[in-house]
């Protein structure tokens, strides 16, 4: 009897201490944590600690003004551009004036008669008080004519030859570009002179003589 109590004991002892193997590990783990922890902790002096609290704070008031000029910018833009695609729209109608003068202007059963010249005249009115509404909102016509083109505010439509002007040159307005403030509404369609084929030759041949020469 006294040896079977003993075994069961002895049992229940190795029970015990498989069990304390098995969770010992973990529980280790978990206490060499909390120690590098705290130690981490305890490292840190209160001047350290004040440091590094600042720079936290510097961080958040420099992300926080980051976000107000992105939020002044785009209020800015808003007030500036809000009429940008009202604007774009209405240049339909500077369009439609100028086609239908030039209809009314061609019109061999009107010309040179008094209710053309009349209608003409109420056209030239409308024009200017529409062209003085956007001159006040800083929608500007772009001056081309004549002038060198650039790629920024012009596109070329076509070539036309013309000994009397330099290459790039526009001599032809196909279509009145417009600006509203910095920003470009559309482009001015136009055309620029280039050499005649003539011209253009002989400019070829005396290249070559002189590079021969």
């Amino acid at each position: 009897m006294e040896k079977e109590q003993k075994e069961n004991t002895q049992n229940e002892n190795l029970a015990k201490e498989e069990n304390e193997q098995t969770t010992d590990p973990q529980n280790k783990t978990d206490d060499h944590k909390d120690k590098k922890e705290e130690e981490s902790e305890k490292e840190l002096t209160p001047e350290e600690k004040i440091l590094e609290l600042e720079d936290k704070l510097a961080r958040a008031f420099a992300e926080m003004e980051n976000q107000r000029r992105r939020f002044e910018k785009e209020k800015e833009d808003a007030f500036e551009y809000g009429g940008f695609s009202f604007a774009k729209a209405a240049l339909s109608l500077i369009d439609n004036f100028e086609r239908s003068k030039s209809i009314l202007e061609n019109d061999e059963t009107l010309k040179d008669s008094e209710a053309l010249k009349k209608t003409l005249e109420h056209f030239d009115i409308i024009y200017k008080d529409l062209m003085s509404i956007f001159n006040k909102n800083d929608i500007k016509q772009i001056d081309s004519l004549n002038k060198k083109l650039d790629p920024n505010f012009h596109q070329a439509m076509m070539e036309i030859e013309d000994d009397t002007k330099e290459p790039g040159t526009i001599i032809q307005e196909i279509q009145k570009g417009f600006t509203i403030k910095d920003r470009l509404l559309r482009p001015s369609l136009v055309g620029v002179a280039k050499k005649t084929q003539e011209k253009a030759a002989k400019t070829k041949e005396t290249q070559e003589n002189s590079e021969t020469k």
